[in-house]
């Protein structure tokens, strides 16, 4: 793979490195008193202290000097921190990249997003050729004066007249659809509210859209419960309330629903869903008044692909782990037939379509593998991919010849080739100039053995030069559920970290898919422990190795991995140096009581259950924490705005931490404003929290920060 960058001399050794001095002794000011009320919930018989059940109220005058107190302690903390700054201007540096996605056609105009290295929100231009210089066709940078509006979702109407966006403010899951018509550039009046977790599906005649919205919320919006999602279809110039109401279910609340019409107009399709895991299919001739069942239960996954010559073509697990490509008459909905047959070993990740062809994702331990089929399901080729990494942008229309896709690797960010879809020919279209030198650093894949004995990947990135004596910092990080993959990428501040000579390590645990609905249904519900030990098992394989030791290794996780790393934390505390869960699921008893928490319980399991209660107890980390322990040097982060994973989950788990700590080192938790669960985080803000993360981690590991000098 060839990259192109601009070579930065960056030597770590005496003559080239200047370190920011000795490694100053910080201590945090007194943690603020946090009232512990008298809460008391039975759950079966076992009676569970709640005592920080009034941080659940994000609204609340005392939750909102609790937050404003904690942010100084820590605030106070990181300011002690010498290296900050300069973590902070290298992280600037190497974020300043110009970032473009590949190219799509719609009408008359090739439309790409670009962002010139810094800016907030990535701008989408068009242009009339690929490769000539485009024009702005909105610049969601111009939607907010500090960068907190973004762009959750998009999408063109078939003829290409009209382009509907998706906007979502300071990191909320609630968006507001708005509607631009692509002749002039110019915004419609179509205004379309109370829309999460659903964009704009476009009408084949382009005269309107199908979109999913909830009741405007009668009391607080970002921590009420969502339930009696419906479908509407919008006709373009009218107001909302105009909206034709398509489908409603009055006796699930707990569903929620997507439309999926087909090209040629003829079929309507909606896919229901109870959890993160989990469809039903329902179709209906458009001209049909109701819905039926065509793919029924909710125990298994259906994503449609496409709808030809009124056959549906699906990818799905039902009896088949690994995925398999299907399609059904939808004449004869008994007549079921085998696409693309299940892979022994891969897992079948999706299914795109373009110029008359289908493309395969497949999943080989967790990098990609790309190959092309006919709709009989014959294969043409395997696309001979330029590197390995993770693959993107095999789709497009049917009148296609040619496409263009990603490639995206661990130390280099997406760089983009056209795909002769007849030949199977790639060619560079664009790659990204960088200003570091990724001939400095190398990846790779070990197997580890996890407590049970089972096979673990793990990427791990490090300096070429590195040597494995137990003193380098490392930085474990992982996931672990929801059937959420963890494939090559790009992680500019993972790029600042290894340049100084740390160690970046992925683990690809159960409860993802990356080999099949069995490695998935490994590391959920009663099972979920296996996460755990999994991950824990490859913070002890990286000591073993001597890679890194136990005073010098970090971990890290986001969302279900702020979860993992929050129980990691409570059960081997002796284990590492650092922890750093961001928006966490801390509270395993309550977290289906908040916004869309209930449709975790397909993944988690709820405490309403007394089985289930029974093993999520074992592990929540809010309720494992124990007073006397010398816990780890813990950072917690959070957003006001995450409505996903609301912040009582962090701020209760910082409070209970923060007076179980028998130890010297810090508890603190960030607390961002103006941000939610993570989407189009605003750059500017996604920098300020990576250079406080890596100064309190080279802080709390006893190495010192080095300038780069180039």
């Amino acid at each position: 793979m060839k990259h192109l960058f601009i070579k930065a001399a960056l030597l770590l050794g005496a003559a080239a490195a200047a370190s920011c001095g000795n490694m100053k002794q910080i201590k945090h000011q007194p943690y603020p008193e946090t009232v512990r009320g008298d809460v008391v919930d039975n759950y079966f018989g076992t009676e569970v202290p709640d005592p920080y059940r009034w941080l659940e109220d994000d609204n609340s005058e005392a939750t909102a000097a609790w937050v404003a107190a904690e942010n100084a302690v820590t605030q106070d903390y990181l300011s002690q921190i010498p290296f900050r700054g300069a973590i902070r201007e290298r992280l600037t540096e190497v974020w300043n990249y110009a970032k473009e996605s590949a190219p799509r056609k719609h009408g008359d105009w090739w439309y790409y997003t670009y962002n010139d290295g810094l800016q907030n929100q990535s701008v989408i231009y068009r242009t009339k050729e690929p490769g000539e210089a485009g024009e702005v066709f909105l610049d969601p940078n111009k939607l907010s004066d500090d960068g907190t509006v973004a762009l959750t979702d998009m999408s063109f109407s078939k003829d290409g007249r009209w382009f509907a966006y998706s906007a979502a403010a300071s990191g909320s899951d609630w968006v507001e659809i708005r509607v631009m018509d692509t002749a002039d550039k110019s915004l419609a009046a179509d205004k379309i509210e109370w829309v999460k977790f659903s964009g704009a599906r476009w009408a084949p005649d382009s005269k309107g859209f199908y979109y999913s919205a909830y009741d405007a919320p009668k009391q607080n919006a970002y921590s009420s419960k969502n339930e009696f999602q419906k479908v509407y279809y919008h006709a373009l110039g009218t107001p909302q309330s105009a909206d034709r109401l398509i489908y409603e279910d009055r006796e699930h609340p707990l569903r929620y629903f997507s439309a999926w019409p087909s090209e040629d107009g003829k079929w309507l399709f909606v896919i229901a869903s109870e959890g993160t895991s989990g469809t039903e299919v329902l179709y209906k001739r458009v001209s049909d008044p109701k819905f039926r069942v065509l793919l029924p239960g909710f125990d298994a996954d259906y994503s449609p692909v496409d709808c030809k010559d009124d056959r549906l073509y699906y990818v799905t697990n039902r009896d088949a782990s690994n995925y398999a490509l299907m399609k059904v008459d939808l004449n004869r909905p008994g007549m079921i037939e085998t696409v693309i047959p299940e892979s022994e070993r891969n897992l079948l990740e999706g299914v795109g379509t373009a110029g008359g062809s289908l493309f395969a994702y497949y999943l080989q331990d967790a990098q990609s593998r790309i190959y092309q089929y006919d709709y009989a399901g014959k294969q043409v080729r395997e696309v001979a991919l330029p590197a390995i990494g993770s693959v993107g942008g095999f789709d497009g229309r049917e009148e296609d010849s040619e496409l263009y896709y990603t490639l995206v690797n661990y130390t280099a960010p997406a760089t983009i080739y056209k795909y002769d879809i007849a030949s199977g020919e790639s060619t560079l279209y664009k790659a990204p100039e960088v200003n570091f030198d990724p001939e400095l650093f190398t990846t790779e894949q070990v197997f580890y053995t996890s407590k049970d004995g089972t096979k673990v990947p793990m990427f791990i990135t490090r300096r070429k030069d590195m040597k494995r004596d137990g003193k380098n910092p490392c930085l474990l990080y992982a996931y672990g559920g929801f059937q959420i993959n963890l494939t090559p990428g790009f992680n500019p501040s993972a790029l600042m970290f290894v340049e100084q000579g740390g160690i970046y390590c992925v683990a690809n645990l159960r409860g993802g898919s990356e080999y099949g609905e069995e490695w998935h249904k490994a590391g959920m519900l009663e099972n979920k422990q296996n996460v755990f030990d999994d991950f824990i098992a490859a913070a002890e394989y990286l000591i073993a190795g001597k890679y890194t030791s136990t005073d010098k290794l970090a971990i890290h996780g986001g969302s279900n991995g702020g979860l993992l790393v929050g129980a990691c934390e409570v059960q081997r505390p002796d284990l590492y140096a650092v922890c750093l869960p961001a928006v966490g699921v801390m509270d395993m008893l309550r977290y289906h009581k908040f916004t869309i928490g209930w449709g975790w319980a397909v993944e988690y399991g709820s405490s309403e259950d007394e089985e289930q209660f029974s093993y999520i107890y074992k592990y929540s980390p809010l309720h494992n924490i124990k007073e006397g322990v010398k816990y780890p040097a813990t950072l917690v982060t959070t957003a006001d705005h995450d409505d996903r994973v609301v912040p009582a989950h962090s701020f209760k788990f910082a409070a209970a931490m923060q007076h179980a700590q028998a130890g010297d080192a810090p508890i603190l938790i960030r607390i961002e404003s103006k941000a939610g669960h993570g989407a189009g985080k605003p750059t500017s803000k996604r920098i300020d929290e990576a250079a406080d993360m890596y100064a309190f981690l080279f802080q709390n590991i006893g190495v010192p920060y080095k300038v780069i000098k180039n």
